[in-house]
């Protein structure tokens, strides 16, 4: 006999259908692609779990299952990305009450991490380690993603005309699908669009390499040729060996440059700006580690302060 309330239904069966219509086409593909990965999980811990059994029990014995191969984050994701269709579902009357209400996230000890960023030596060391010739390569594009903290679609995705040498700015406002057939695409999000300041010797450098390039053609990718993430950290990889400090990635740089500006006391509401991230406690969760040690020193300087005043 037909269930006519829907209770009966298989969860990923209504996760699937619940992502085609409220998420496809409405996010990027590589966030949708997140969620796909998410529906196959389900398939794989708990084919044969209904939306009537889900109960509080039952979804967090579904995260710990999850945890057991993935690290705390990716667990969080894994719940955030579940959380909303369960939600739903609430709404619609096919569960009682939230099961996700309370969730503990576990997840496998974290594997050693690399060094996500350089100190300013560091970084120096590497940039005038570059091979940096007459011609636009992938060191004049580690080069600027180290000035300007752009992300590697970002980058890859700029034009000619979209460097503004007279008011020293580049403008972001596309990125380019390097991970699909090429091509450019919308930013990450509004706040991705943005104008990001040039240093005057950046603004002296790139003038004279793009000068006699095609203005709406993307300055680092050539033609009918596809661009691997791979193939621009094996560059950054070889120029961090050359200056003999840790390997980073292209992302690295980006996480370099932000640490570089707060350490220098930029405020956390232009790092954002300048990063494009959709608000500042983007930047905050990002970088906690170093505000944290910024505050600490923010500490010692008004007990300084104090103490001169007796």
């Amino acid at each position: 006999m037909a269930d006519p309330t829907g209770k009966n239904e298989l969860f990923h069966v209504y996760y699937e259908r619940w992502i085609t219509v409220y998420k496809e086409g409405a996010i990027r593909k590589v966030t949708m692609a997140k969620y796909l990965m998410t529906h196959q999980w389900l398939i794989k811990i708990v084919p044969d779990l209904k939306i009537c059994d889900l109960t509080r029990i039952v979804y967090q014995k579904l995260l710990n299952k999850y945890a057991e191969k993935h690290e705390r984050q990716t667990t969080m994701d894994f719940h955030h990305q579940l959380k909303g269709a369960i939600l739903d579902a609430v709404d619609e009357g096919l569960i009682e009450r939230d099961p996700t209400r309370k969730a503990i996230i576990k997840g496998k000890t974290p594997r050693h991490k690399k060094p996500k960023y350089l100190n300013q030596y560091e970084l120096h060391t590497v940039l005038v380690n570059l091979k940096l010739g007459q011609e636009i390569n992938w060191n004049w594009f580690i080069l600027l993603v180290a000035k300007t903290g752009m992300r590697f679609s970002e980058a890859l995705a700029l034009t000619p005309q979209d460097f503004d040498f007279s008011h020293q700015v580049v403008v972001v406002n596309k990125t380019w699908d390097y991970k699909g057939q090429g091509g450019f695409l919308p930013t990450k999000n509004k706040s991705s669009a943005r104008k990001v300041e040039l240093d005057w010797q950046t603004v002296i450098q790139f003038s004279q390499l793009i000068k006699d390039m095609p203005e709406d053609e993307p300055i680092f990718v050539p033609q009918n040729v596809k661009v691997y993430n791979s193939t621009v950290n094996g560059v950054l990889k070889r120029a961090c060996k050359r200056a003999n400090v840790p390997v980073i990635t292209i992302h690295g740089l980006r996480h370099t440059h932000a640490s570089l500006l707060l350490f220098a006391g930029v405020s956390i509401a232009s790092v954002a700006r300048r990063l494009g991230h959709a608000s500042m406690t983007t930047t905050q969760k990002t970088y906690l580690h170093i505000i944290q040690e910024l505050e600490n020193q923010d500490v010692d300087l008004v007990m300084r302060s104090l103490s001169g005043l007796s």
